[in-house]
């Protein structure tokens, strides 16, 4: 588990162990995972997305607490998957770290509660699994537009973006902060600070 530049996000990278009848690795271990973050992962609901070459999906976000943390990993295909601040009052607020997560490196992202959360996918039939902290909530669910130019995400050229009408549709990151959706960097840390009580 490497913490990235934005806090609250980790990249997992397993050690994959091939042989002739194919490959095995560790996708999530609870004791390595609570030894990087402090915390462990409550499991409360996963989901698995198939898409084909250029489908984009989020930025997505919830309301914290409870907020949603997602461990993600790619299972057939590649993807580039991101991490986006969304936290308003943090140090990195606005920006966001790209990762390649793909079935041959086998690696994971683990986003906090209050970070965005995106992906393009850059195969066809590409399936990503996310196991998710909390329940889907429509109510406490929202989205930042993807091409927000505030944001200035370098998406790949040459692959032809297909996004949901709910996404291309979503608010930028100024409106969503005027609208005060956004969730708050001290809420996110007092969250962060309870999960930890929560397991001494």
């Amino acid at each position: 588990m490497r913490q990235l530049s934005i806090p609250g996000a980790w990249l997992h990278t397993p050690v994959v162990h091939p042989d002739s009848r194919g490959t095995f690795h560790e996708a999530y271990r609870t004791e390595a995972f609570s030894r990087a973050t402090g915390h462990s992962l409550e499991l409360a609901q996963a989901n698995v997305s198939v898409s084909r070459r250029g489908v984009l999906r989020g930025i997505h976000y919830a309301e914290v607490p409870p907020g949603q943390a997602k461990y993600v990993t790619c299972l057939r295909g590649a993807i580039l998957d991101l991490a986006v601040d969304l936290r308003t009052g943090s140090p990195s607020y606005g920006r966001f770290e790209a990762v390649r997560l793909d079935a041959a490196n086998r690696r994971a992202l683990y986003l906090a509660e209050g970070l965005g959360h995106a992906f393009l996918a850059l195969d066809d039939d590409t399936t990503v699994l996310y196991l998710c902290s909390q329940g889907y909530d429509p109510e406490k669910e929202h989205g930042i537009h993807p091409l927000d130019p505030q944001l200035a995400i370098d998406w790949p050229s040459g692959v032809p973006l297909l996004m949901s009408d709910k996404d291309a549709a979503a608010p930028t990151l100024r409106d969503a902060a005027r609208a005060g959706t956004l969730p708050s960097h001290s809420a996110c840390r007092e969250h962060a600070d309870s999960l930890r009580r929560r397991d001494c």
